[in-house]
């Protein structure tokens, strides 16, 4: 049964998943807000709430909190090839996942200490416009889910700093930060990131 993450709350991987995992799938969705405020929000500004568009990134860092590589809708996989973007959601419509980042564990180099999981509103629009917003962490081999955070999504902020996986003693852990930024991309959320590293 996935354990539902508290903001700060950590857990290792293997313990929850009940052995080592060698694949996880970082999914995230979220549905648009249902627009209320008829012609007068149109005209100013509030504009049909389905041209959401989120980005879910993942940044690999190294010992020295320095980047090593990205993988986000601009670049779907990483350089080494053991991250996966499975491509770009512009509206959050349909049930389950609207994006997905496969990582495979035993791919990642060693000299990568951190995985940052991010979303951002690409389209500009703050959290307020969103709902349902989550992340879960899925054993890919046989589809358990490990554990799910649900993003505090309402806000006057455009990203959200949602997760890590480090290593720790020789094995993975998940932290949930769950921090608001700013930004429409991963390289405006770097400052912000690295407080968490």
């Amino acid at each position: 049964m996935a354990i539902n993450l508290q903001k700060g709350q950590k857990i290792s991987l293997s313990k929850e998943s009940g052995g080592m995992l060698s694949k996880v799938v970082m999914g995230l969705g979220w549905d648009a807000k249902k627009s209320g405020g008829g012609m007068l929000k149109g005209m100013f500004g509030g504009g049909s709430s389905s041209s959401i568009d989120l980005d879910a990134s993942c940044v690999l860092f190294n010992e020295q909190n320095k980047v090593v590589d990205t993988v986000y809708f601009g670049q779907l996989k990483s350089r080494d090839g053991s991250i996966v973007h499975t491509g770009d959601n512009r509206t959050g419509e349909g049930d389950g996942d609207d994006e997905q980042i496969i990582v495979d564990l035993d791919k990642i180099p060693a000299t990568v200490k951190a995985l940052v999981f991010t979303v951002s509103s690409y389209t500009g629009q703050t959290f307020d416009t969103v709902e349902n917003a989550y992340c879960r962490l899925v054993d890919n081999s046989n589809k358990n889910e490990i554990a799910r955070y649900t993003l505090s999504a309402q806000g006057s902020h455009t990203a959200q700093i949602m997760a890590k996986l480090y290593r720790h003693g020789g094995e993975w852990k998940m932290h949930a930060i769950g921090e608001n930024g700013t930004g429409r991309t991963i390289d405006n959320l770097l400052p912000q990131i690295i407080v968490h590293l």
